[in-house]
């Protein structure tokens, strides 16, 4: 058990827990976003990531609804695998000396954080439907849905562009 946080003794807690977890994931990708428009060179990756920074403001204002529904305190909670996904970015990217493979590595740590955004929005569907909850549920699915199509985007803007440009 973390050490401010509560013990997780139902699926109800769990769920409440995973929320907290992607609440403070998307937030912390709002603060690393920025960084990335500044330093990308490819005008369309330049533009998804800014596309990409106003769906991930308003996914954390359904979050924060999702919260309220659910009656619950709008809080996050450390999510060392979004911590990581982004240290590891930073550090790639501070390795990198050619503005072209620069940019394939910005897309490709972008795809690493749609990944866990899918796979934790999914997985909150679940437990909220579980819970007899659709109405979380919903809100929910707008936000995996808009980091499907985000992930999707990604990938053809790797593979007929940006992986193409790099040395």
């Amino acid at each position: 058990m973390g050490l401010l946080s509560k013990p997780i003794k139902t699926l109800d807690d769990l769920f409440v827990h995973t929320l907290q977890d992607i609440y403070y994931a998307e937030n912390q990708i709002t603060k690393s976003l920025p960084k990335m428009i500044a330093k990308a060179t490819d005008p369309q990756l330049k533009q998804g990531f800014e596309t990409h920074l106003a769906e991930t403001q308003n996914q954390i204002k359904r979050l924060e609804q999702v919260f309220q529904m659910h009656g619950q305190p709008v809080k996050g909670v450390t999510c060392a695998a979004m911590d990581g996904i982004l240290e590891e970015a930073t550090e790639t990217m501070s390795d990198v000396g050619d503005k072209d493979v620069l940019d394939a590595a910005m897309l490709s740590a972008a795809q690493a954080v749609e990944h866990y955004e899918i796979t934790r929005y999914g997985t909150l569907i679940a437990f909220a439907k579980q819970l007899g909850r659709q109405d979380c549920a919903s809100v929910l699915q707008q936000n995996l849905d808009e980091e499907k199509a985000t992930d999707q985007k990604l990938t053809s803007l790797a593979e007929t562009r940006v992986n193409r440009k790099a040395p």
